[in-house]
């Protein structure tokens, strides 16, 4: 049984280790799998997409990059995306670095007497940031923001003619192929499974990997029949539609959804590190993380929480299991089982959660807004740096009902793990009134960003993934409970699937996820050995050149069983017709008898040499064991012999000489001798 764990892990290791190698784990045939379709199949898009300048090139990363190609083609646009570029750089850049970036950034682009290459659209703020730079001192500290205005008038301009001509170009035709790709249909033979790494409230959770770019996720299973029995679809459907809204750094994001037979699956961002819990509970922790670490995965948890809040939907299930680290040492929220959208100006209720992180007003079946999160939030941040849970001690047993009691009429103990802002923080997070509580007023996770506690963290850099993570997860580590470990889950019994699940199942799984799918395609390279617009010789690619149109493709073979159930059939059928042809004609009239109104299979003399001969008359007379006589002109044994050549020639050329000698008129048969050895030599 060890065995079998050990062989899971090393597979799995390797699995991670890939991405580093040559091929990064990608399929053999990874261009076939992500072919560009021609551009004329990709037509249609144009009116079932959004075409406006927010959602291609704001939303869309593939979207983005192509349009930055397009304008860098461009003399007077590749200047204004270069300045994008810098000023991008230059608000999440170090405060030390600020001053000197914002000096290189100003004299190159906007400085009337030294800028090098000047933006070629019309700014009116260019005075009051002058002004700045010639009272700039080596004390100042320059604003994040100091260029938002210029960043505003440049994008206005290139949303305005630029994006239209863009919209003309082989960039956008480009852009339309990948959308197409990422339209493909997903099933289970898009992934190759892993190892089980941990359990959900409907099935397993495995690791996967994608065949076309070798990117790692995580394959969350839904069990159709458990899902039905405990009446979970809902509660699946309303996770699978809020994970597709989501497109954080610091929530789990989906990527695809697929079903196979037995189970939906949501294919989601891999996190190798482990849990929480297991890094506080099972990795010799027993007085927590430390302040500086869990000030790191705190900070990261409230902007998780910051982007949930922003598009008004509320989590309620905050606890060490559902925060997950990645192989970079980040954070991220996982598990959205239980979150639910709050209507504008509204709130919601529910008693749902885990015993111990549960507000008290949930506990109490109140209603409530964003509440419950910041809670929970207080919840992990004490338990991060005590080693253990705010209303229940390390190992300590103790029923629901008591840890409830102790939730809404207890207050937690502080001891020396905490320093003065630690303790100041968790006070006010966790308080029982949420008027009260901190993150709960109209400010949300501004205020708790601004809490001493967090006074050290670069907020902007942190958002942009620039900081680094005080731990780093060993790569030929599995933070996870071994395969066996893991509790199966038992077989469902008295379960019927119908009509009405299999409408469901079609709605649920939507395939590939459009920014994660981007995204993936840029981090593994995939973008860059594909975005190939012209040949060595300087031609346009063939699936761009629209006076290049594809050719029909033939009809598929089909696999090996089903060619050969599909040649018996056909020789079968041809055998019965041979039979029931000669017992209804003349044995001299059998195709080459004189004109004759009968036509034995619907094939008559003018029909000799047609592509209906050659597939049925030809076969017709190859299966005959003895050939009739001939009374045809020499023509008409011509059209015959190429026509069995054809069918037979290459399988048996010795068989038809054979044939040809059962002729029994002379000329005639050294005639038709005299064809097939030619088709035989050729």
């Amino acid at each position: 049984m060890e065995l079998e764990n050990i062989v899971a892990n090393t597979v799995y290791i390797k699995a991670k280790k890939s991405g580093l190698d040559k091929d990064r784990g990608r399929s053999r045939k990874w261009r076939n799998l992500l072919a560009f379709p021609h551009i004329t199949d990709c037509e249609h898009l144009r009116d079932e997409l959004s075409l406006n300048y927010e959602y291609v090139i704001k939303q869309q990363p593939i979207g983005k990059r192509l349009f930055w190609s397009y304008c860098k083609t461009k003399e007077d646009l590749s200047n204004a995306i270069e300045f994008l570029d810098a000023a991008d750089k230059f608000e999440v850049c170090l405060d030390s670095e600020r001053t000197t970036t914002g000096m290189e950034l100003w004299q190159r682009f906007l400085c009337p007497a030294k800028c090098e290459s000047p933006l070629q659209i019309p700014v009116s703020d260019i005075d009051e940031i002058s002004r700045v730079f010639t009272e700039i001192t080596d004390s100042t500290v320059l604003p994040k923001d100091l260029f938002t205005k210029v960043e505003r008038a440049v994008e206005d301009h290139l949303k305005d003619a630029p994006f239209h001509e863009f919209l003309n170009s082989i960039y956008f035709d480009r852009y339309l192929q990948w959308k197409s790709l990422e339209r493909q249909p997903v099933d289970k033979h898009t992934f190759r499974m892993y190892r089980v790494l941990g359990k959900g409230g409907f099935g397993e959770v495995c690791a996967c990997q994608v065949r076309a770019t070798g990117k790692l996720y995580a394959c969350k299973k839904l069990e159709k029949k458990r899902m039905k029995k405990r009446h979970g679809e809902n509660m699946a459907l309303t996770e699978k539609q809020i994970l597709q809204k989501m497109n954080s750094r610091f929530v789990v994001n989906l990527a695809y959804t697929f079903e196979t037979k037995d189970a939906l699956c949501l294919v989601l961002t891999i996190m190798n590190g482990g849990d929480l819990k297991f890094h506080i509970h099972n990795m010799n922790y027993a007085t927590g993380l430390g302040e500086n670490r869990s000030r790191f995965y705190a900070a990261e948890i409230a902007l998780g929480l910051e982007h949930l809040h922003s598009i008004r939907i509320v989590y309620r299930d905050l606890k060490p299991e559902n925060i997950l680290i990645d192989d970079q040492g980040h954070v991220r929220i996982s598990d959205l089982g239980l979150a639910v959208e709050i209507p504008p100006g509204g709130s919601v209720k529910g008693r749902v959660g885990t015993a111990g992180y549960m507000a008290p007003e949930v506990v109490m079946n109140s209603r409530y807004t964003f509440s419950p999160d910041w809670f929970g939030f207080g919840c992990i941040v004490y338990e991060m740096i005590t080693g253990h849970a705010p209303f229940r001690k390390r190992k300590e047993r103790v029923k629901r009902e008591e840890v409830d009691r102790r939730v809404c009429e207890e207050v937690e103990e502080y001891g020396s793990a905490f320093t003065e802002h630690g303790s100041n923080l968790c006070r006010s997070l966790l308080q029982k009134n949420p008027t009260y509580r901190l993150g709960c007023d109209e400010s949300g996770a501004a205020a708790v960003k601004r809490h001493a506690w967090f006074q050290s963290t670069n907020w902007v850099r942190l958002e942009a993934g620039l900081e680094e993570p005080p731990f780093l997860p060993d790569p030929h580590a599995v933070y996870a409970k071994d395969v066996l470990d893991i509790e199966q889950f038992s077989t469902i019994k008295g379960v019927t699937l119908d009509v009405q699940d299999a409408e469901f199942y079609r709605r649920f799984c939507s395939g590939a996820v459009s920014i994660p799918w981007q995204n993936e395609i840029i981090e593994t390279e995939c973008y860059e050995e594909l975005n190939v617009f012209y040949e060595p010789d300087g031609s346009l690619v063939q699936n761009l050149d629209r006076a290049n149109p594809p050719p029909i493709a033939p009809s598929p073979r089909g696999g090996f069983f089903r060619r050969l159930i599909h040649s018996r059939t056909a020789k079968t059928n041809l055998k019965s017709n041979s039979t029931q042809t000669v017992e209804t004609t003349d044995h001299k009239n059998v195709l080459f008898s004189k004109p004759s109104t009968s036509k034995p299979n619907g094939i008559g003399e003018s029909d000799i040499g047609s592509d209906e001969l050659n597939n049925h008359g030809g076969t017709h007379l190859a299966e005959d064991r003895s050939l009739p006589g001939f009374d045809a002109s020499p023509e008409k044994i011509e059209a015959v012999a190429e026509s069995v050549r054809t069918v037979e020639h290459q399988k048996s050329p010795d068989k038809l000489i054979q044939r040809c000698d059962s002729v029994p008129d002379r000329s005639n048969k050294n005639r038709l001798l005299a064809c097939c050895a030619r088709g035989r030599c050729s």
